[in-house]
């Protein structure tokens, strides 16, 4: 009988995605950052964060190497299920209008492909 495994959330996704990430690349490893956009937040939080200069929609992770002719790796996260918001849309071709690579990964194993692609 095989044993039912829970998925794993977008955040424990992501935080797989960077352990790994960090022991693959220990030279770059300050140089892929998150981007706490995500999560509920009380008004006066939200506020605080606007204020201060978060925009809606930006990649959950940045990889702040240039390569290939692109400035940068963006990278959203989403469980298998998971879609894209409009100001996550909207935020990737803007991204990619200057010369960003923006990818959407919803596994460890595609996070890697698409890492050590960017970087070799």
């Amino acid at each position: 009988m095989k044993r039912q495994t829970t998925p794993q959330s977008e955040s424990q996704l992501q935080h797989s995605c960077l352990e790994w990430f960090r022991l693959q690349y220990p030279s770059l490893s300050m140089m892929m950052f998150a981007v706490p956009n995500g999560g509920k937040r009380d008004t006066k939080t939200g506020a605080q964060m606007k204020y201060e200069g978060c925009i809606r929609g930006v990649a959950d992770l940045i990889l702040l190497i240039p390569k290939k002719g692109y400035a940068s790796l963006c990278i959203e996260m989403k469980t298998p299920k998971g879609v894209q918001s409009e100001h996550q849309r909207t935020w990737q071709r803007e991204a990619e209008k200057y010369r960003n690579r923006y990818v959407v990964c919803r596994s460890l194993e595609q996070f890697i492909n698409e890492v050590n692609t960017y970087l070799r």
